[in-house]
């Protein structure tokens, strides 16, 4: 997970009521017949921020940044770029640029014609051109593949030179649809890091479009969570992790544990919800605007409890279940544990040690807790 949370020498605009957004969406929605694509979006988005549209297929992220891009018109609402409404303007003259899933490279061409090709139809002399494509091929570390054609490089390579034409014309906000969808794992993620660093060098405002969760939270300034067509949060990547605002988000970002629960008791400092599932009572350390007997629902993170053969001290947040299955990736261990309810969890244990005389073997029963400022509790 990146740290990369703040821009223009550490500020993080959107948490200053003086900074004006760059990019201004306001009540924009899309339909296509009776379907609706968009639904009432609202949100701000500031100068070199590299902001993430998260969401699964078909919840709206593309069409939104189509609708940047100038390739679809609104059915109402309206996007501001830099100051001016964006109503009219034809994607050709808007300070953007896109790079596409599919990098639409022109096969027949080298590295070098490709990316090139943009600042030729604008009018740009030949040797500013090349200039500028070699300074570009650096940056993206293709300086030695420029006589290449598309067909003769990797795919991470491709990827490059697709940003690198994308780049070239110095947009203001670059739009960037599954960069890495094509990528295999390991390649994504170093191509992270790269696009990261590219990114901050130029100071351009990206905006990228990804079903990718982790891709989201390694890249992002900030993620805006994506569902049928609205946004439901936006915040940076611990916020949205830690912090979710609903059952949808706090599933929809890694893995998580979700228990419904009865409120027992409601106080300003704390609430404690009876859940069946669980078969304990859960003790939460904040508050939460609820009634006693609300069905609440209390969400935690398999990295944020604890696994153990021996019965915790304490009467509150403390389960038992049977371990059905375990796998060992090296750094962790996952467990599935069955809870005497039939509820199925997980929980993960960082392998500190090389050995461990006391490992939980399968089909052990076991004890999992965790403490009172662990989890969340969602109203919705």
């Amino acid at each position: 997970m990146s740290d990369k949370q703040t821009i223009a020498g550490g500020a993080k605009p959107w948490l200053s009521q003086s900074e004006t957004p760059f990019i201004r969406i306001c009540n924009l929605t899309k339909k296509f017949g009776d379907f609706t694509a968009v639904d009432n979006v609202s949100l701000d988005i500031y100068r070199e921020e590299l902001f993430c549209l998260l969401g699964g297929s078909g919840c709206g992220k593309s069409t939104l940044l189509r609708m940047l891009a100038g390739f679809e018109t609104p059915t109402s609402g309206r996007i501001e770029i830099d100051g001016q409404d964006m109503a009219g303007v034809p994607a050709h003259q808007r300070p953007t640029n896109m790079m596409f899933q599919s990098y639409a490279l022109f096969p027949h061409m080298s590295v070098e014609k490709n990316v090139m090709y943009g600042l030729l139809r604008d009018g740009v002399a030949k040797s500013e051109a090349a200039d500028r494509v070699n300074e570009m091929l650096k940056m993206v570390q293709l300086d030695g593949f420029a006589s290449r054609k598309p067909d003769q490089l990797s795919g991470g390579q491709r990827q490059r030179v697709a940003l690198a034409r994308s780049l070239i014309k110095q947009p203001k906000l670059l739009l960037l649809d599954e960069p890495l969808g094509a990528l295999d794992k390991k390649l994504r993620e170093e191509t992270q890091f790269e696009l990261v660093n590219i990114q901050e060098s130029l100071g351009v405002t990206f905006i990228v479009v990804t079903h990718d969760q982790e891709e989201a939270m390694t890249l992002s300034t900030r993620i805006g969570v994506m569902d049928e067509g609205e946004i439901v949060q936006v915040g940076e990547p611990h916020d949205i992790y830690e912090f979710p605002h609903s059952r949808f988000v706090a599933d929809f970002i890694g893995s998580v544990n979700i228990f419904a629960g009865r409120v027992v008791d409601d106080a300003k400092d704390h609430v404690r919800l009876e859940s069946d599932e669980a078969g304990c009572v859960i003790h939460v350390a904040h508050g939460v605007s609820c009634s006693e007997n609300d069905l609440l629902w209390f969400a935690i993170r398999p990295e944020k409890m604890l696994v153990s053969r021996k019965k915790p001290r304490g009467k509150y947040n403390v389960i038992t279940g049977v371990a059905s299955e375990i796998a060992y990736l090296g750094n962790l261990s996952v467990f599935h544990i069955r809870l005497d309810s039939g509820m199925m969890i997980r929980v993960t244990r960082s392998n500190l040690a090389r050995h461990d005389e006391n490992a939980i073997e399968w089909d052990d029963m076991v004890y999992v807790s965790w403490g009172e400022t662990a989890g969340v509790v969602l109203t919705q």
